[in-house]
């Protein structure tokens, strides 16, 4: 597999489609590994508060890398732009199952909602909110607003915590209750046993278990943000996505401006769809990756055999048909550059399966 991203996208579609599909395989032996089956159950003896993250697709956005957080540890949902509502019906259902599961085990839910920008060029900001760093972070609000009316305004089960995440240095942004704001990059110097006044004092209504449960992400996030300090970094700037991902179970794939992820929450699919097949041409028309072929992956995970496994079968090849008809109808000429690719997900062993390789290899 090439060593880059940039060596990546240069390679031609089959040889993209198979680095990419290695990359699912990899992260699933080293999810299914002993050593982090271990580290797993260890951290969730010591750290029980089950933490979501609500966030962009964008491949930078990997918070259990920036806070050296074991895999499978936060449940992510992730969609084109970071854009949610919490009123869309099948996202309020997966999200209320999330917290309903975590809070009849005794367990508080930390709910992360993140934006992301950065300080150097506002063009490696946020392509959904035209990289208007106040824009995302006004969504953000709205979706903890949100939060409070579905869980309550009390924040003692459920805490929504609006968190900006600077790609330049991976540093992550924590927002108070009162404007107050606990930067990382402001803490590399500082004493870490200082950490944890600063931010009982920046969510005072946090419960304790929460705020000790957050802690380790911070401290993680330190000492990531300090390792990266003084590295020079290739900062993905230029659009270069080839892949079109519509469901869920895509974990593996941080790659930066490869994939555009479309999570299936909303009550319009299409929409997003005809968006991200807009950029994949732009993408191939300015050269910025080659005009052999883009991949479609439709993806849904299952937890068990029998009935889960055949309605996740039934869901991805629902979504991977619908989402090559959205493009054959908005962009047939690029349609014909298709690679789909269908496949269901153990979410248990985050292997992915596949429903119809001979797709990829046409």
């Amino acid at each position: 597999m090439p060593s880059t991203t940039a060596d990546l996208y240069r390679q031609p579609i089959t040889q993209r489609i198979d680095a990419l599909l290695q990359l699912s395989r990899q992260h699933a032996e080293r999810f299914c590994s002993p050593d982090a089956w271990l580290a797993r159950q260890r951290y969730m003896a010591k750290h029980p508060t089950s933490i979501v993250v609500m966030k962009c697709m964008d491949g930078r956005i990997h918070i259990p890398h920036a806070t050296q957080t074991p895999l499978g540890i936060i449940t992510p949902f992730r969609n084109l732009g970071g854009i949610f509502d919490l009123g869309w019906p099948y996202l309020g259902e997966l999200l209320t199952e999330t917290v309903l599961q975590a809070t009849q085990s005794g367990r508080a839910t930390l709910l992360l909602i993140t934006y992301h920008f950065s300080s150097g060029h506002p063009a490696r900001g946020c392509a959904g909110f035209n990289c208007d760093a106040d824009a995302a972070k006004a969504h953000a609000y709205a979706i903890a607003q949100q939060a409070g009316q579905l869980f309550g305004h009390d924040h003692q089960q459920v805490y929504p915590l609006v968190c900006g995440f600077e790609t330049d240095s991976d540093a992550m942004i924590l927002h108070g209750q009162g404007g107050e704001v606990l930067d990382i990059r402001d803490w590399i110097d500082r004493p870490a046993n200082d950490l944890h006044a600063t931010l009982a004092s920046l969510c005072p209504d946090m419960p304790d278990d929460v705020q000790r449960d957050l802690l380790p992400l911070l401290l993680g996030n330190m000492a990531h943000v300090s390792e990266l300090s003084g590295v020079t970094r290739e900062l993905e700037i230029e659009h270069r996505e080839w892949v079109i991902c519509i469901g869920r179970g895509f974990d593996f794939l941080h790659l930066p401006n490869t994939a555009l992820i479309i999570g299936p929450y909303g009550p319009d699919l299409a929409a997003p769809l005809s968006t991200a097949a807009s950029i994949i041409e732009a993408n191939m028309r300015a050269g910025r990756i080659p005009k052999d072929g883009f991949m479609l992956l439709a993806s849904t995970p299952y937890q068990d055999s029998g009935v889960d496994r055949a309605r996740a079968v039934l869901k991805s090849r629902f979504l991977s048909n619908f989402a090559e008809q959205v493009i054959r109808d908005h962009h047939p000429g690029l349609a014909d550059k298709m690679r789909r690719h269908t496949a269901i997900v153990h979410w248990p062993t985050r292997r992915m399966e596949s429903l119809d390789a001979p797709c990829i290899s046409r």
